[in-house]
């Protein structure tokens, strides 16, 4: 299902550039923002994620998958081909720590044995927009649809268990890539006194996975869930 998302974001964005008459009224539009990522929850994420592996592993971690939701910094050009398509490119920015330990194990002294979980994306992101009514200067509501290429990193750092001695050793396992996801997305413009500034309200979900090397590379999951729901809130500009 991923895979068709993202064959027919990128589809219907090439097509419209393409085929944009040229005596259509171009206006472009930038727009900064910030907003939250709320990634997808423990039931729902694929199959071989490393986050639901450590929490289901012989000697589970202890943490929420709902911890890793994160603040999130955005920046994006749009380019209308008239009052109701519009394309856009854009970046942003996410990042999150999250401490762990161990659910049954703890050290000699009493002491939990500890770990840092950390999730980094920065995913640059072509969308194609439809306004079907309103204009600049009134609201405009919108739908759309796109693909990105995130940009992610994934660690996990400090104490671990070597479960067949029971030996505890300090280390830093770390996986990274850039993997193609889609977009879905919906929002809403409000003029600000005019036609010129904006206030936006925007809900896109992401669809993407990376992978992360599995044992290979001391992870106990060979992939890692990009999935989440964005909920953004920025100002624009038309010029």
């Amino acid at each position: 299902m991923m895979r068709t998302w993202i064959r027919a974001g990128g589809a219907t964005v090439a097509a419209l550039l393409l085929a944009a008459p040229v005596s259509a009224q171009v206006v472009q539009s930038f727009q900064i923002g910030a907003g939250v990522f709320l990634p997808r929850g423990y039931d729902a994420r694929a199959q071989g994620d490393v986050l639901v592996e450590d929490l289901n592993s012989f000697e589970p971690l202890l943490f929420f998958v709902k911890d890793f939701r994160s603040g999130e910094v955005f920046g994006e050009w749009n380019v209308a081909f008239g009052p109701h398509v519009e394309v856009g490119g854009g970046l942003s920015y996410l990042g999150r720590s999250v401490p762990s330990v161990y659910r049954n194990l703890i050290n000699n002294d009493g002491t939990e044995i500890t770990q840092d979980l950390r999730l980094r994306m920065a995913p640059a992101t072509a969308v194609v927009r439809f306004l079907p009514f309103g204009r600049p200067g009134e609201i405009q509501p919108y739908v759309g649809m796109g693909v990105s290429l995130i940009n992610w990193r994934y660690s996990e750092s400090g104490d671990f268990v070597d479960t067949s001695d029971n030996s505890i050793f300090r280390d830093r396992f770390t996986a990274s890539g850039h993997d193609v996801g889609g977009v879905l997305l919906g929002g809403v413009r409000a003029p600000i006194g005019g036609d010129i500034y904006s206030l936006t309200a925007e809900y896109r979900y992401l669809f993407g996975e990376g992978k992360t090397g599995g044992l290979d590379a001391g992870f106990l999951g060979d992939k890692i869930d990009l999935s989440g729901g964005m909920f953004r809130f920025g100002f624009m500009v038309r010029f």
